[in-house]
């Protein structure tokens, strides 16, 4: 047997992630400076056929060109199975090392993620990569929700879960008001959050579609924060800091989540089987629920 594979490094805080176009420089330049945990460099959804190669392009100079640093960098390519997925993917294996994810969007199957892995092993190896880029799963399809548990379980590159709702409303045939409806999409939460708790994976809910921070944007952002999620994805600058606020743990909660990975780690130090806290019981779920507090917190572990 080979040795076992180096473990890929922890992931960021996606409290507040910031989706920009690759085809607007001047959004580009000033993305990584406006607050966000991570900006999403987009070659799909805003990029028209007739630009996709200039805006891979573009992408992929932004990754070397610009000051990435404090802010977790990712680029959403386009969909398997169009003309332009294999091109971008083997275009931002040599980007750069700012560059840390790709977001896969309307993966469907485990197969999805098998392409994309497959493809960048190659396309690494060539650009001489010295860290995999990380894959991050927009679920956002009818039968990518169906399947989202072997979806979650299908790569170690696989680091979070997105649930993409513009494009599950119009799967699922949802009307204009029952795409507004929360509750409507609860179903849909939980299937792709327990996906990701149970795969070790982040769960980030899809952005609101409107462009201020409004009362629905907030109502839509707590619903996400108490069912669990890890953060959201926000379409304008405004929406940033109410994420951050709102996706960020307490002080008490952070104070909690040191105190048990610091009993955990002397328990094994000292070979000790078992540890209390607080008189409770602590085990590898729970430090690893510790450890994501830290993380949401902005702390590197």
């Amino acid at each position: 047997m080979g040795a076992p594979p180096e473990p890929l490094p922890s992931p960021p805080s996606r409290r507040a992630c910031l989706v920009v176009p690759a085809s607007a420089p001047e959004k580009l330049a000033k993305a990584a400076r406006l607050g966000a945990d991570e900006v999403v460099i987009d070659l799909e959804d805003a990029v028209v056929p007739g630009a996709k190669e200039a805006a891979r392009a573009a992408a992929a100079e932004a990754v070397g060109a610009l000051d990435w640093s404090g802010v977790a960098l990712a680029v959403r390519v386009n969909a398997p199975g169009t003309p332009w997925c294999h091109e971008d993917l083997a275009a931002l294996a040599g980007a750069g090392p700012a560059l840390r994810s790709v977001v896969m969007p309307k993966v469907e199957g485990a197969e999805d993620v098998a392409f994309a892995e497959r493809l960048l092993d190659g396309a690494e190896a060539a650009a001489d990569r010295a860290l995999p880029l990380r894959v991050q799963a927009l679920v956002e399809t009818a039968k990518g929700v169906a399947r989202v548990q072997t979806i979650a379980g299908a790569s170690r590159r696989l680091e979070a879960l997105i649930v993409g709702y513009a494009d599950l409303a119009v799967s699922l045939g949802r009307t204009a008001a029952g795409a507004a409806d929360l509750g409507l999409w609860d179903p849909v939460r939980e299937a792709v959050l327990l996906a990701a708790r149970a795969h070790g994976l982040q769960a980030v809910d899809g952005p609101h579609l409107g462009l201020s921070p409004d009362e629905s944007f907030h109502a839509a952002a707590g619903r996400a924060r108490e069912q669990g999620f890890d953060g959201k994805w926000a379409i304008h600058p405004s929406q940033l800091a109410p994420l951050r606020e709102r996706f960020s743990p307490s002080e008490a909660e952070v104070a909690h989540a040191h105190a048990v990975v610091e009993a955990l780690a002397a328990a094994e130090a000292a070979g000790e089987g078992a540890v209390a806290l607080d008189g409770r019981m602590l085990d590898e779920p729970v430090r690893l629920a510790a450890l994501r507090v830290l993380t949401a917190a902005g702390e590197r572990r």
